[in-house]
């Protein structure tokens, strides 16, 4: 048994983020994820947000370099996604409320996740 009732997608820009998330907050949903995955040469970012089981998912897709609005001033624990974001894939996230420059994972390759690694073919071979 299903208790989600709706779950919708939206792709949006970079730029429209932060007026997004703005959005999702006054009308009372909670964030419950931030996740990422490397796509070919693009990033695929979504942000999921939830309202008595209706989830609503913001799609970002970006390209390696693309700088990104950090949500922790609206979301205060997203600083966990987005330093993983940074950590992992090498994307960056302006303004982040706690910052770890970098330090929030140690991996033995800086940004294992990021599609312009220059590692191996896999990039969970040392995961």
């Amino acid at each position: 048994m299903s208790v989600i009732k709706e779950q919708t997608t939206r792709k949006i820009a970079p730029g429209d983020l932060l007026r997004e998330v703005e959005a999702l907050n006054a009308g009372g949903y909670r964030i419950v994820q931030i996740g990422c995955t490397g796509m070919d040469d693009v990033y695929e970012i979504n942000y999921t947000f939830d309202k008595d089981y209706e989830l609503v998912n913001l799609r970002l897709t970006v390209g390696p370099g693309v700088e990104i609005p950090s949500i922790s001033g609206v979301y205060w624990g997203a600083f966990v996604y987005e330093n993983e974001l940074h950590d992992l894939f090498g994307i960056t996230v302006t303004d982040i409320n706690i910052d770890f420059k970098g330090t929030f994972y140690r991996t033995a390759e800086k940004y294992p996740l990021s599609i312009t690694r220059s590692g191996g073919d896999d990039p969970c071979q040392n995961v």
